[in-house]
C-alpha cells in the first residue's frame, strides 16, 4: 500500500511554500524507515529463511519488493538531506519583508542549482520545477 501511494501522482495546493516540500519528504522518510526496520525484524528473516529453504517462487517477488522499498527509502533520505540544506536560504521568505527577501534569492537559486546537479533523485525537471513553484508561492 505504501509503495502504491508512493507511485501515485502528487496533488498539492498551489500556495504551498518550500517548507511543505521538506515536510512531504520527511513524512515519506518516516514511513519508509519504519518499513525498513520491519524488514529487518527476526520474524521477517525467519519467513525468508523458510521461503529460501523451500525454494519458493515468492522469493523473486519478495526481492523485487525489497528493492523498491529500499530505493524509495533512499530517495526520501536523499531528498530530505538536500532540502534541509535549502532551509537557511528559504527561511527569509517566511520571516522577512519583501525587500529583505531579495538578498536571499541568489543563494537560494544557487542552492537549488547545486541540488539539481548532484542529487541522485531530486534532479528531475518535475521536482525542480515544483520546488521553484513553491518558492514563488511563498509570500
Amino acid at each position: 500500500k505504501v509503495l502504491a501511494e508512493n507511485d501515485q501522482l502528487r496533488k498539492e495546493a498551489d500556495d504551498l511554500g518550500p517548507r511543505a516540500e521538506l515536510d512531504y519528504w520527511k513524512k515519506k522518510l518516516s514511513k519508509f524507515h519504519y518499513l525498513m526496520e520491519q524488514l529487518k525484524s527476526p520474524d521477517v528473516k525467519a519467513v525468508l529463511g523458510v521461503l529460501t529453504a523451500a525454494k519458493s517462487k515468492l522469493l523473486k517477488e519478495w526481492r523485487a519488493l525489497d528493492i523498491r522499498i529500499t530505493d524509495a527509502a533512499n530517495e526520501a533520505k536523499d531528498n530530505v538531506k538536500y532540502l534541509y540544506c535549502l532551509e537557511k536560504y528559504y527561511d527569509p521568505l517566511y520571516n522577512s519583508d519583501p525587500v529583505s527577501m531579495l538578498d536571499a534569492i541568489p543563494g537560494l537559486i544557487n542552492a537549488i542549482k547545486m541540488i539539481q546537479s548532484i542529487s541522485q533523485y531530486y534532479n528531475t525537471s518535475e521536482k525542480i520545477s515544483s520546488l521553484f513553484v513553491k518558492v514563488g508561492a511563498q509570500q
